[in-house]
Order: C-alpha cells, then structure tokens, then sequence
C-alpha cells in the first residue's frame, strides 16, 4: 500500500512589528499648519507662495486650503467632501473705465465676451503645470496619532474576526500583506495584528447613518458656546486622574491644533462630567450653565448612531455617560459589552501590531468595562455579561497609565499637582479592579441561578452552607483591605503646593470615597445572604415544632452580630466623608451602594428577634437618613440614596410587632441609648425604645465566619 503523505500544517504568518511612522522635515507642529476652524474662516491668511495652490472646494470657498499629510485639506475633511486638483484655475479680472473687463496680463475684453483663444490657453497651462509640480512639494502636516491606530482611526472603523466565523484565519494568512499588515480581499480590507488575530476594516463612508456627525457636533458647540476648552480642562483634572479611559495626549493633540472630527457622544460625555464643577470653577460660575438636559439629549442618539462604527470611541463616550448618576445603566452597558467584543477588547493586545500608546488605552479601557458590567450586574440583580472564561485582558500595571504617544521619554510632564493626582488615581483605580474581581465572585457564590438552587436545596442547613462558601471570599476581602496603599486610605489627603508665602496650601479633591464605599457594599452583599437564611422565628416556636429544625443561638449571635458590626462601620464611613470626598468624582454604582446600606439595616431590622432589637435598627436607619441627608447638600446625587431609604421606611410599616425582649444576643447587639428618637422608621417608634449602654464596636471586630466553621450541620459534598 501506498505510503499516506501527512498533510503540512499551515504555519501563522509572521507579521511585522508597529513602527511609529517617520516624521517629515517640515512636519511641525504648529498653528499654521494645524489651525482651528475658526481660525482657518476668521483670521486672515497667512502668504502662500504662487507655487502652492488650493484645492478646488477651498478655491470657490475663497478659504485658505491647509493640506493634511492624505492630500486632503482640513476644510474638505470637516465638510466630508472630495478634495481635487482638477478644476482649471479661472484668469482674474479687473474693471475697466469703459466697462470691460482686463485680465491679470492686462488683456482687454469685453464683458461677456469670448476669451481670447491663444491667450487663455496659454494662462491656464501655465498655472495648471505648476500645481500639478505643487502636489509633490507642498509643507505635509504631522498626521495625528489617532490615523496610526487599530480602533480610534478617524475615517475607518474595525471589527474583530472570530475563530469560528466562515474566514479562517490560516487562509487569511495566505494573503499579500503590505506593510500596515494588511491585505485587500473580495470580502473588504484584513488586517493582521498578531498570528493568530485578524480585523475586517471599514471606511465609515460605507455605513449609512440618519444623521450628520458635524450638525451633532455642532449642535454640542452651541450649547457649550465658548467654554470647551476650559471644561477639557476640568475634565482632566477631576475626573481623568480616577477614570482614565481616554488617552489625554491623543486627544489634546486635536483638540489645540484645530481638529473637531471627534466623536460627538464622547465629547459630549466629557462636557457632562466636567460641567459638575462647574460652580466651582470660579471663572465659569459668574456664567449661565449650559443646558445639560440638552447636552445629554444629543449625546445618547448620537451614541446610538456611533455604535454602528464600531470605534473605541465609542465605547468611551458609553462608559462616560454611565457614570451620570441619572443615566440608565443596565440596556447601555449590555450594548458596550457587545460592541467591545466586536473592537476584541476582551483580548491580549500585548503582542499585537499597533501603537504602544494604543495597546495601553485598550486594557485600561477593558478593565474600565469589566468594572461597568458586574457593577451594574450587582446594582440590576442580573447575570453579569462579561465570562472569566473569555476574559484574556491582563491586569494593569503602573506603566499602562503612560499617556505619552511615542516614547516615556517623549511626554510633556505635568506640573507636580496634577502628576500627584494622577499617580493617587490610578491607583485607586486599580484597586477598584481587584475589588470588583472579588465581588464578581460574591455575586457568582451566592446569588448566581445555581447557587439560590443549591441554597434551597440545603434547607435547613443553608445557613452553614453559606458560611462555608462565605470564609474564602471573607479571607480575600480582609487581605484586599489590609494590603490597601497609603494612598487609598480614607483619611489620606494631598495638597496643592504653593510658591505665595500667604496663600496656603489648598487640599486636593479624593476619590478614594467610592472605592471605600464598593468595599463596604461587597461585604454587605455577603452578609445580606447569611441574614437572608436565617429564620429567627424558629427560636420562638411555640408551641415546639418538631419538623421545623431550630437554629443554634450561638450561630444566630455569631451571624447577627458581625452584620451589626459591619451596619455600624459603613454609617461611620459616611460621617466620615468630608467635602474634598464628596465633591470629587465617584464611580457610577456609588448612589445605589449608597442605598445598600440603608436595605441591609432594614434587612436586619425586619428579621431582628425581638422589639429592642428592632428598635435599635430603627434608630440607626433614623441617623443613616440624617447623614445621607447632609451630603446631598455637596452631592446632590445622593439624593436618589436617601429615596431608596424612605421607601425601605415604607415598607417596614407593614412589619407586625416584635416579641418584648426576644432574642437579644451578645456583642451588645441590644441595649439602650438613653436619647430619644424624634421620628418612628416603620412600625417602630424610637420615643418608645428605652437602651441601657451601648457598647460601642470596634472596626477590627472579626466577621465570626471563623468560629462559625467549626459548627457541626451542613457539610459541603
């Protein structure tokens, strides 16, 4: 028998690496070469030698034409028209006494009548072979950093193809690649980025949108009026230092040389955040505030429109209009998840072939996503969108927060302010992914379809199969808390430095508030479901049941007492926050972890065992709603938090009434205050509740998840 040949393998392609592209002589960045808009139509123009001529669209504008690096003017690119040399240059004319008109040459003619043959042929050849010898010489500008991306380009978009889709990525790369990796097809233009990665790239012409990006752009400039620059500017301060997904030296590129083609939902976003300081800013208070509702009107249909480009871009100005307090967060950041994944930003872009700059924006932008959706997973009660399994995105380091284009060495510094701002908030961003990771696994363990089925499966010994499930996640939340940096503290402030010897310093604006509070709302999360399956009315069954199990008391205090102690750290938490905290950026779950608090005290009061008990909550809830209260007078976001704490006051009036004196536990969980609430929280009243010494509780106090452990009952199979 013949011998079976073995069929060779196909071996990935090796691509090039990314190379910054060379720079031009005269290409220099300055406002000549890079006007703004404005610039370009008011201010007069500059000389222009009489080899340089402009382009036909600039030349019936009567508008001075500045040619880009692609041969297209600036004019031309903002308008999305054609920009040509084709056009025959018309002889200029001057009036004569007698009514006629002479030419340039000095050639009379009369008006109206036919040029002379010889003489406008011999004018317009000569003109024309000297443009034609103009459009290789001409001063090329420096091509933005964004043109030499995979996702940010600005007349192009991509999309990632999957290994299992009809083109394979061993026939793809059998093509003819030039030296951007990429390879033109019957199916489109394919570009590689790494052996085993390909993106189908698209002109945005291609896509048919109802509407016009420069009238949503223009639109935005309108009712910003002549504020932009100085709200970019808050922007970066206050909220880019906490929440970089932005690219600051790519964007400020643009922006101060003149460019206006961003995306108009991702400029938009950007003027919605930083108009929170606005009253701050104490040049803009003495002006009337931009209408928001307006702003943010504009920016979600023109999301909507630039979804269907599927551009980084995109997904910033998505990620930035959810941290609006009043922005619906669930049906938005579904949509993100699934146009992230379209840009494969749920992918290892280390060994990819772009920019560096580019493949540091995408993990932080990615992580920025992650935290989105089991956030906003928590907040909805709803499966998260986001799969560990299809998650490949390596955690940040320090040097993925590097905003320069080209090298380190290459970046403007900051002035020492904002770089310590900077170095605090991408710390305490990182940190806020390391929590989110783990309260991704609480809501997994705890409230996933399998794990309430599992519960209830456990009947009676639910409670000590949360625990055991409980006492790992507890041990990676007191590691996270305990290895937190200085600079994450809740009473770590900087300040700005000063050269005036009578001007003091000034304290800086912390974020660390919303990490502390997503802290406290994944502890609560856990303790939610262990209040949750406890059922205190076994205690008190009378007469005795015997098919109903009754509860150890001991477990029933162990349980109840570690979540009275974390109720009581988080209330101290909040009296804790000061201004700096309260008017610095918080993340976009912050208002409902807020809320959170006030339902677990609910919680614990609807299920207390006995009136004191009960009382006690309802005068904690009382203190909570207070407190809440005098933040919103700095945070007016708050106010949604206190909402959700009157309707839980609601809900409590329908609780029946409390056994005198049952089931006190130890800790202290009951006494007395000898004060007197003011105001009744559900069925309660405070004026009613007597206490005899409260202790107070110390922060450090253990969660009991250990003694709990050694109880006999449940055992995990």
């Amino acid at each position: 028998m013949a011998a079976v040949m073995a069929a060779p393998q196909l071996a990935p392609r090796p691509i090039a690496a990314w190379t910054a592209p060379v720079p031009f002589v005269n290409m220099i960045e300055t406002s000549d070469n890079r006007p703004a808009l404005k610039q370009l139509q008011q201010s007069a123009p500059a000389a222009r030698t009489r080899k340089e001529r402009p382009c036909d669209g600039c030349r019936k504008r009567k508008s001075k034409c500045v040619l880009q690096e692609s041969r297209r003017c600036v004019l031309c690119e903002f308008h999305k028209q054609e920009c040509t040399f084709v056009e025959k240059a018309q002889p200029r004319k001057r009036k004569l006494d007698d009514g006629s008109y002479a030419d340039a040459a000095g050639k009379k003619s009369p008006v109206g009548g036919p040029d002379d043959a010889n003489g406008t042929a011999e004018h317009l050849q000569g003109p024309a072979s000297v443009s034609r010898t103009a459009t290789a010489t001409a001063p090329v500008r420096k091509p933005f950093a964004v043109d030499e991306s995979l996702s940010l380009q600005r007349h192009r978009h991509c999309k990632l193809l999957g290994h299992t889709t009809s083109l394979d990525a061993s026939l793809i790369s059998l093509g003819k690649f030039n030296d951007k990796n990429e390879t033109q097809s019957r199916l489109g233009t394919l570009r590689q980025v790494n052996g085993t990665e390909y993106f189908s790239i698209h002109d945005d012409a291609d896509v048919p949108i109802p509407d016009d990006e420069a009238r949503a752009l223009a639109d935005i400039e309108l009712v910003v009026g002549q504020h932009g620059s100085a709200l970019i500017d808050i922007y970066f301060r206050n909220v880019h230092p906490s929440y970089p997904v932005i690219q600051k030296n790519a964007f400020l590129d643009r922006h101060r040389h003149g460019d206006r083609q961003f995306n108009p939902p991702l400029l938009a976003a950007m003027y919605l955040l930083a108009l929170s300081w606005w009253d701050a800013d104490p040049t803009l208070s003495s002006y009337p505030k931009p209408d928001m509702v307006r702003l943010e009107y504009i920016a979600i249909s023109s999301l909507t429109v630039a979804m269907q480009r599927p551009k980084m871009s995109a997904v910033q100005a998505g990620l930035l209009l959810l941290q609006r307090a009043k922005s619906s967060t669930w049906t938005l950041t579904v949509q993100l998840v699934a146009l992230a994944q379209d840009i494969g930003l749920h992918l290892d872009c280390t060994d990819w072939s772009i920019p560096p700059w580019e493949g540091r924006l995408r993990k932080r932008l990615a992580w920025a996503l992650y935290t989105q959706d089991k956030w906003s997973a928590l907040m909805h009660g709803r499966p998260s969108h986001i799969n560990a399994v299809d998650w490949a995105v390596p955690a940040p380091t320090h040097e993925d927060f590097d905003e320069s284009l080209l090298t380190p060495s290459t970046s403007s510094r900051e002035d020492p302010d904002l770089e310590i701002l900077m170095s605090k908030g991408r710390t305490i961003f990182m940190q806020m992914i390391s929590l989110t990771s783990i309260m991704a696994d609480v809501c997994e363990t705890f409230y996933s379809q399998t794990a309430k089925a599992e519960f209830q499966r456990a009947g009676p010994y639910a409670t000590q199969l949360v625990l055991n499930r409980a006492k790992p996640v507890q041990i990676r939340l007191k590691d996270w808390f305990a290895r937190l940096p200085p600079e994450c503290k809740m009473d770590h402030h900087t300040t700005t430095t000063t050269t005036s010897t009578t001007t003091p310093p000034t304290r800086q604006l912390s974020s660390t508030g919303y990490l502390h509070l997503a802290y406290f709302a994944t502890e609560i999360t856990i303790h939610r479901r262990i209040i949750q399956t406890l059922d205190p009315a076994t205690l008190t069954t009378s007469p005795p049941n015997p098919a109903v199990p009754k509860i150890d008391p001991y477990l029933l205090n162990i349980c109840r007492s570690a979540a009275k102690t974390r109720l009581i750290s988080a209330m101290d938490f909040i009296n804790r926050l000061t201004p700096s905290h309260l008017s610095a950026f918080w993340f976009f779950p912050s208002a409902a972890n807020f809320a959170l608090i006030g339902t677990f005290g609910a919680l614990l009061m609807a299920s207390s065992p006995g009136r004191e008990e009960a009382g006690f909550y309802a005068r904690r809830l009382g203190e909570l709603r207070w407190s809440l209260g005098v933040c919103c007078r700095r945070a007016e976001w708050i106010g949604s938090a206190v909402g959700g704490l009157e309707g839980c006051g609601e809900m409590l009036g329908g609780l029946g009434e409390k056994p005198e004196g049952g089931g006190v536990v130890r800790g202290g969980l009951v006494g007395g205050e000898k004060r007197k609430g003011k105001e009744p929280f559900g069925r309660i009243r405070l004026d009613e509740v007597e206490e005899e010494g409260m202790e107070e509780e110390d922060e450090s106090v253990d969660y009991g998840i250990g003694e709990v452990m050694e109880i006999d009952g449940w055992e995990e199979t």
